[in-house]
């Protein structure tokens, strides 16, 4: 590892000036932030699918069949750019190869139309799936939860790969139950499928109804009322969660069981047809423009000057911000007003963790400034308000919060995380004295939250995030981020009821962080990590999405031997790089802890790392650690720029920093 005897405030400043610039061009000019997902082959695949069987049995001239056409077209050839090497697909460009999305991606060439023009590429994802154990290789990726494995299946049958019998049929009548019943019903997949459940639930009473008679009356009888709750959770947009997957399952059984011509339908392929990128591809999910804003606004609240802060973070973000709460109660999942979901778009759904990241986004703003106007200060009071209690009604008995739904503990994206307990910790501590009559809830609802972080601790000291992974992790796990986000939770807490489990959380937590720090200095990554690698795969296709990353002056240039030549000191060993956004999350949860502890010894190689990779604008590229609804992968544009951005400016808010440049801490080699 490099040795690293001090940190440069002046390079410190200089790479936050230059994130906070990117930042700067990727602002709206309302002061939100969008992002920018990843395409990804999955999403892409099922669109297709779901296009294709609208074309083939609608009989509406609702859409074209020539723009239909266009739009399978254009996905086709994308995603025949997209084979890995292996003869699979992954979720994303930059994914490893997996099972579900080979499947969906052979699905749609079939249901296109394209599968003998393209016959050596199947061939190839054909070899793939059978060396992953087919069928049954799909169950064991997903084990009990229903929630992927049927739709997958019910896809392929919809193309003809495989026969319905082996499909378990999904009780679409329980739909018809009242919402509030949802959770005790032991849904066989979670809180957000329930569109998934409805849609194919019906396609496969359609091709393979029950040899029961009784049994396929009372199902045939539920299907207008669940038909209903289709339409009563399809969103504005028409897109249910904003996501192209789950909305393309609903099309392709409607389509394909005679129901094309439903305004459900037509909503369905208004949205997967605003969905589309120029490449032809689609993203998982639109946007995550509240999430990112959120993350946005707080990193550059770090930053001790008060007029860079200002001139990207002001009042028409805040007041964005406070207009994506849902304030009425939400028709998907039947939550209570007070929540935030990940996007302002109308598939959102209010959630643990975007709730808390725009809770504490709106304090720092607030707390930073001098005056405020004064109706402003009233809707930031009330906002702050209905989120703390959306909080409260949502904590599990366990003491942790789920994401969705309180009481779904069946399914794993339904139960209680160590990330979401944390991040509503984090704001339950920052509100929690504002509102007097409430502090005592809030006391207790804080305490049960610790105490079942510290039942999750592992014991190596780590803590797994549930939303958050590592593809080159054998389980697809991603401590670092995990123990990273409990740590800045546990960083919030000051009452001294907890001191001594804190403590001992916090010392293993970072004890782990140790353990695992990367040659490099950095953290996570792996053997498929490497900057250097993919920006120049990004040149030799002349990618213009490149370009659109807003990269620092020095560095837009294709010629430009910024991108050619890797840095010495973070280009990627034998085991692959560290990762920017893992890096950045495990420092600045060490130096929200203890900021002595975060100016010496280990943490200096990982500042470096961090500084070098962002003078080299390998920030450019957001790498899959991110994980979308049933271990779907995903990568967003900002997330290496507010991570870093948010160590960089904790550093040069530490009042020690010139300190330590100029009594430096004597060379660590790890």
């Amino acid at each position: 590892m490099t040795q690293v005897s001090s940190i440069d405030p002046a390079a410190i400043k200089r790479v936050a000036e230059q994130l906070q610039q990117q930042l700067r061009l990727l602002q709206t000019s309302d002061g939100h932030w969008t992002g920018k997902l990843s395409a990804s082959a999955l999403s892409t695949a099922t669109a297709i699918s779901g296009l294709s069987l609208y074309r083939q049995h609608a009989d509406s001239s609702r859409f074209s069949s020539d723009r239909l056409s266009v739009l399978i077209d254009g996905g086709i050839g994308w995603l025949a750019r997209a084979q890995n090497p292996d003869g699979g697909f992954g979720d994303t460009e930059r994914s490893h190869s997996n099972i579900a999305t080979t499947l969906l991606v052979l699905a749609a060439f079939h249901l296109s139309g394209r599968a003998s023009e393209y016959a050596k590429l199947i061939e190839l994802a054909q070899g793939y799936v059978d060396r992953q154990g087919s069928w049954e290789g799909l169950k064991k990726r997903y084990g009990k939860d229903k929630t992927f494995v049927v739709p997958i299946l019910t896809n392929c049958a919809l193309a003809g790969l495989v026969d319905w019998k082996v499909i378990p049929p999904l009780p679409f009548e329980a739909a018809a139950l009242p919402q509030s019943w949802y959770r005790f019903a032991k849904m066989p997949v979670v809180s957000y499928a329930i569109p998934a459940l409805v849609a194919m639930g019906q396609a496969h009473f359609h091709f393979r109804p029950p040899k029961n008679p009784f049994v396929r009356i009372v199902r045939w009888l539920c299907i207008p009322r669940t038909l209903q709750v289709l339409d009563r959770m399809q969103p504005e947009s028409g897109g249910y969660l904003e996501a192209v997957p789950l909305t393309s399952f609903v099309l392709m059984s409607l389509a394909a069981k005679g129901s094309a011509d439903l305004e459900v339908a037509h909503n369905a392929v208004r949205f997967i047809e605003d969905s589309v990128l120029e490449d032809g591809s689609w993203p998982i999910d639109t946007n995550l423009a509240t999430w990112v804003t959120s993350l946005a606004s707080r990193s550059i609240l770090l930053q001790p000057n008060r007029e860079r802060q200002d001139a990207l973070v002001d009042e028409r973000t805040i007041r964005w911000l406070l207009s994506c709460q849902h304030r009425v109660r939400h028709p998907f999942t039947g939550a209570e007003p007070g929540g935030w979901g990940w996007t302002d778009l109308s598939g959102a759904v209010p959630d643990a963790d975007d709730t808390p990241a725009a809770l504490l986004a709106i304090a720092d703003w607030r707390d930073q400034q001098e005056e405020i106007d004064e109706s402003l200060s009233r809707d930031i009071s009330e906002s702050g308000r209905l989120g703390v209690e959306w909080l409260l009604g949502l904590q599990n008995r366990d003491g942790g919060w789920p994401t969705f739904c309180r009481g779904w503990g069946q399914l794993p994206f339904d139960r209680s995380g160590s990330d979401l307990t944390a991040h509503a910790i984090r704001a339950l501590c920052r509100w929690r004295s504002e509102f007097g009559q409430k502090e005592k809830e809030i006391e207790g609802a804080i305490g049960k939250g610790v105490r079942y972080l510290k039942k999750e601790q592992r014991e190596d000291g780590s803590w797994l995030p549930l939303w958050f992974g590592n593809q080159d992790h054998p389980e697809e796990e991603n401590s670092v981020y995990g123990t990273s986000r409990v740590l800045m939770g546990l960083a919030a807490l000051e009452s001294t009821r907890f001191q001594s489990d804190i403590l001992e959380m916090k010392n293993r937590g970072i004890a782990f962080l140790k353990g695992c720090q990367n040659r490099d200095g950095g953290w996570g990554g792996g053997p498929s990590l490497n900057y250097f690698q993919e920006i120049s795969k990004a040149l030799e296709r002349e990618d213009s999405a490149l370009e659109s990353t807003h990269l620092p002056i020095s560095g837009r240039s294709k010629s430009s031997d910024t991108f050619r030549t890797p840095p010495e000191s973070i280009f990627a060993t034998e085991e692959g790089s560290s990762s920017i956004e893992e890096t950045a999350l495990a420092l600045e949860a060490i130096l929200a802890c203890d900021t002595q502890l975060g100016l010496s010894g280990f943490i200096m190689p990982g500042v470096e790392f961090l500084r070098a990779s962002t003078e080299k604008g390998w920030t450019a590229v957001s790498w899959p650690i991110g994980f979308y609804f049933a271990k779907l992968w995903y990568h967003e544009q900002m997330y290496p720029i507010v991570y870093s951005l948010a160590v960089f400016n904790r550093l040069l808010a530490c009042d020690n920093l010139l300190a330590c440049k100029e009594n430096p801490i004597g060379e660590t080699t790890i």
